[in-house]
C-alpha cells in the first residue's frame, strides 16, 4: 500500500533510503526574496506569445526505469541530446548544459528562457499520466540539484512553467518529508509560472485528469539577475 504512513515505516526502518541528504548550508548564492518566501513563490501567468501545442506534443521523450509513468523530453541538456543523463555521468557541471534538438521544435519555449535572463542549466518537458493524492505524497522527493556545481555559484532552483489546463494540477511543496501540516498546494493551470527551491523543499506533482499534463521545467542559477526577473513576474 503506497501510502505515508507505509512510507514514514520503511524510512523508520531503513528499507527505503532517502535517494540522498541535502547539505545544510553551502558557500552558494541564494536569493533574499525566495529565501524569505520559504522557497517557493507562485508567480503570475505566463503572458508572452502563444506556445502553439505543437511544441510540447511533437518532441521526443524518454523516460527512466524507475518511473514507467512519467515521461520528459529534454530541452537542454549535459550532453546537448534527447537523453536523460546527469551532469557528473557528463563530466559537467550542473548548469553546463546546451540545447538538445527538441529545442528545434519549440521556439517560442526557447524564446522564454531566455527571456529570464539568467544562466539555464537542464530544461525539460514534463509528460505526466493522472495519479491520485496519495500516490503524489508517496513520490513526494528533493532535486539533486547541486552536487556538481561549484559554491562559487548559484544555487541551482527550478522554475516551472505549465502548459496543459486542469483544475486538478498542483505541485505540493512542504518543509519536511512527512510535514503534511505544512504542506502547501500551488495551483497550476495552464500558462501558471512558479519558482521553488527544489532541493531544499520535498515536493510533487498532482493531476487527477483524464488528460495528459505537460509543463516544462528549468534548473536555473540564483543570481540578482534571477531575483529582479522573480520580481518582475510577482
Amino acid at each position: 500500500m503506497k501510502n505515508e504512513t507505509v512510507k514514514k515505516a520503511l524510512r523508520v526502518t531503513g528499507v527505503r533510503k532517502p535517494a540522498f541528504t541535502p547539505a545544510e548550508t553551502t558557500g552558494h548564492y541564494r536569493m533574499p526574496t525566495l529565501v524569505k518566501a520559504g522557497g517557493h513563490i507562485k508567480l503570475k501567468k505566463y503572458a508572452g506569445p502563444a506556445i502553439p501545442k505543437e511544441e510540447w506534443e511533437s518532441l521526443e521523450y524518454v523516460t527512466y526505469a524507475s518511473d514507467p509513468f512519467t515521461y520528459f523530453a529534454p530541452i537542454k541538456s549535459p550532453t546537448g541530446k534527447n537523453e536523460l543523463v546527469g551532469a557528473r555521468q557528463a563530466g559537467k557541471e550542473d548548469l553546463d548544459c546546451t540545447y538538445t534538438p527538441n529545442s528545434e521544435k519549440c521556439p517560442t519555449i526557447v524564446a522564454w528562457l531566455e527571456s529570464i535572463g539568467a544562466v539555464v542549466g537542464r530544461v525539460q518537458l514534463l509528460r505526466m499520466k493522472p495519479n491520485t493524492l496519495q500516490e503524489c505524497r508517496w513520490g513526494l522527493h528533493q532535486d539533486n540539484n547541486n552536487p556538481e556545481n561549484p559554491e562559487s555559484k548559484g544555487w541551482i532552483v527550478r522554475i516551472w512553467l505549465e502548459l496543459t489546463d486542469d483544475a486538478s494540477s498542483a505541485l505540493l511543496v512542504r518543509p519536511k518529508e512527512f510535514g503534511k501540516a505544512a504542506e502547501v498546494q500551488i495551483k497550476l493551470p495552464a500558462l501558471q509560472q512558479a519558482v521553488v527551491d527544489s532541493e531544499l523543499l520535498w515536493h510533487g506533482g498532482h493531476h487527477q485528469s483524464d488528460e495528459t499534463r505537460y509543463a516544462l521545467i528549468a534548473s536555473v542559477e540564483s543570481s540578482p539577475e534571477l531575483e529582479q526577473w522573480i520580481l518582475s513576474q510577482m
